[in-house]
């Protein structure tokens, strides 16, 4: 048994049956003495309701996912070669099979909007991201996934030197796109805030823990050392009298 086996049983699982499930198989590897293995268990995280959803459609949809993530690829090789006609079919097609995949994960449960969109955050983040795609495939996601880079998108057409006035439907996709960028600055600081926080608290249980079991061993030592010290008393009882009853059989036998 691996970290990568037991990963894959527990991420295949509801968030709610998660934390039981993962208790129990990190208990199971420490009863087996892989104690390394227990301790890299117990830091699985839950997963979000978001990225369960994707997780299932790993498992549960490979052949749809396993489209989008070509299209993907194929994408982020348009882009690099700066193929203008590749990339506006493939910017087609990204829409195609996100939209199949993204239905796919939201008839996987009751999911809502903040959740649903994290899905397509996720989405999106596989097709521009090969890391993130890697990670989607695997379908042991903890949390959904964002990408801040540059998406690939048709390469444009050189503009004429003289300068025009940008219409206003220009405009407010321009103020849509960096009202997006903000929210999505947002996002990714309230995930990094959300992270801190786990972990803060996760470091306070194992300090309180760690104090607590430290008492429980100097305590421990204590009686040790003060049974010890019973205990030489005895054997020196012991020892005299061994030798005053030698000393009085001799006399005895005398």
């Amino acid at each position: 048994m691996d970290l990568d086996e037991v990963a894959g049983r527990l991420y295949a699982l509801p968030p709610s049956e998660f934390t039981a499930a993962r208790t129990a198989e990190a208990r199971a590897a420490k009863d087996a003495g892989d104690v390394r293995l227990s301790r890299e268990i117990a830091k699985l995280r839950k997963p979000t309701v978001s990225a369960w959803a994707v997780n299932r459609i790993a498992r549960e949809h490979p052949g749809e996912l396993g489209e989008l993530l070509e299209v993907g690829e194929r994408l982020r090789a348009a882009w690099q070669e700066q193929d203008a006609a590749a990339l506006a079919e493939l910017t087609r097609r990204r829409g195609e099979v996100t939209r199949t995949v993204g239905r796919l994960a939201r008839q996987a449960g009751d999911l809502s909007a903040a959740a649903s969109a994290e899905v397509d955050q996720t989405l999106d983040a596989a097709m521009v991201d090969a890391d993130a795609a890697g990670q989607v495939r695997r379908g042991t996601l903890a949390k959904p996934l964002s990408y801040s880079g540059f998406a690939p998108a048709p390469v444009q057409r050189e503009r004429p030197a003289a300068r025009r006035k940008p219409a206003p439907e220009e405009e407010s996709a321009r103020a849509k796109e960096r009202e997006e960028a903000e929210a999505r600055k947002a996002k990714e600081h309230q995930e990094a805030e959300n992270a801190h926080r786990e972990w803060r608290e996760a470091l306070e249980a194992a300090t309180k823990e760690h104090d607590e079991r430290a008492d429980k061993v100097a305590s421990l030592e204590r009686r040790l050392d003060e049974a010890r010290r019973e205990l030489a008393d005895s054997r020196q009882r012991l020892e005299v009298a061994q030798r005053e009853e030698r000393h009085a059989r001799r006399r005895l036998e005398r």
